[in-house]
């Protein structure tokens, strides 16, 4: 048995040639329904016992815990390395070998890994809810979260019941009309997304989201990449005609605030929700990286474009055809997760499970840190079916990242964000 975290770190490394194997880390939400598209065995969708709701997300190389309220386990939404029975959180190796696994400058400038990434896998639509900016967000100890999604073909054979998402707030709409909305809350329906406009979600698209927007995610099964905060305030008061307590409108308001209109209004972003032009500012769609027609593999960004003006977070798709082989350089540290197919990164086997049961370490799920991503890591397809990879990564990891050129290309006059 190892004895420290660095011993456990390189043993892992070299064990799994530089990459670290990660467990599948499985959250619930009291307030939301299993979609079942995330290979979890159906008898496993309340592993964690009905109070706690159903599982309907798995996060992806996280060192932020979930905020679950009362009976949350201090681990929930934390990633674990493995390395044959040993294991260790991903956040402690971080913590501790950051320059090593983030890479120096990342690891002085930000403190860690900023970013984690996941499947949001609902039956129904969420709430009209909001994410915070960082005023708000650093006067209950926490940090702004902006957010994106892409919605992968793979895990949405089925579309659930509201393929839709509610973004931001019909241009015209007033304070007055939202404010009325909170004051109605415990009333029944506010009838909040009255003030919206649903867009249909097609798979193989995403979307960009800054704090501060009103959002009621759809019922597709989504692939996020996001900030390490899990901050929110649920402006709906019955979604899928399910009530939704005031206090998780109020859940990351100060309690000295939490019945004042006045400040919960002012987490609103009224400008940007307001946007006539929301979808052209914040639609996404993939773009392809480099020429490899005929290499056997094919690289497109599917999550891009600054907020703030800074590069938060991007996510990139690798698809390499049976029989092929990818080689791939990448300037930061990133996550990845196996969507379709079997094969190889680095010599270790990967493939995408069919099923999971709670508790299982799959081989679909891995973190590739800086050294091994300026090396390049080499991915070999050895089925009869594309191999899938999702790769996340965090702030100043892709000075290459698409700007509003190649967005204004790909999506028929999108603007700079």
């Amino acid at each position: 048995m190892t004895n420290t975290v660095k011993e456990f770190t390189d043993k892992a490394l070299d064990n799994h040639n530089g990459l670290l194997h990660l467990a599948p880390c499985w959250v619930p939400r009291a307030f939301c329904i299993p979609g079942r598209r995330l290979k979890l065995h159906p008898d496993d969708l309340y592993a964690l016992g009905t109070k706690r709701g159903g599982i309907d997300e798995r996060w992806f190389s996280s060192t932020c815990p979930a905020d679950n309220g009362p009976g949350t386990p201090p681990d929930e939404g934390l990633s674990y390395a493995v390395d044959g029975e040993e294991k260790c959180l991903l956040k402690d190796i971080v913590e501790q070998e950051g320059a090593s696994i983030l890479g120096k400058e990342v690891m002085e400038k930000w403190g860690g890994l900023k970013i984690f990434s996941k499947f949001f896998d609902n039956m129904d639509a969420l709430p009209h809810h909001i994410h915070l900016r960082q005023e708000h967000a650093e006067k209950v100890g926490m940090e702004g979260k902006p957010e994106s999604y892409y919605f992968p073909p793979q895990v949405n054979f089925a579309e659930n019941n509201f393929p839709y998402t509610f973004f931001g707030l019909e241009p015209g709409t007033t304070k007055e009309q939202v404010r009325k909305c909170l004051i109605d809350f415990e009333k029944g329906d506010n009838k909040i997304t009255n003030l919206s406009k649903a867009y249909r979600l097609e798979t193989g698209t995403g979307w960009l989201l800054p704090p501060g927007i009103l959002h009621a995610p759809g019922s597709l099964c989504s692939f996020e990449v996001q900030w390490a905060s899990d901050v929110y305030g649920m402006f709906q008061s019955v979604t899928a005609n399910k009530p939704v307590d005031r206090s998780l409108l109020t859940k990351d308001v100060p309690e000295k605030q939490k019945d004042d209109l006045d400040y919960i209004m002012d987490i609103i972003d009224w400008e940007l929700n307001v946007l006539p032009n929301f979808k052209e500012k914040f639609y996404l769609e993939p773009i392809e990286i480099g020429d490899t027609k005929g290499k056997g593999y094919v690289e497109k960004w599917i999550i891009y474009g600054k907020i703030n003006d800074m590069e938060m977070f991007s996510s990139k798709e690798l698809t390499v055809y049976p029989g092929g082989q990818a080689f791939i350089k990448d300037s930061g540290a990133y996550g990845i997760i196996a969507i379709q197919g079997h094969g190889t990164i680095n010599g270790i086997d990967i493939e995408t499970p069919a099923m999971i049961r709670f508790g299982d370490i799959t081989r679909d799920e891995f973190f590739v840190p800086f050294d091994t991503a300026g090396a390049g890591v080499t991915v070999v397809n050895k089925g009869h079916e594309p191999l899938v990879i999702l790769k996340s990564f965090g702030p100043d990891c892709n000075p290459d990242m698409p700007d509003g050129k190649n967005r204004r290309k790909v999506n028929h006059g999108a603007s700079k964000l």
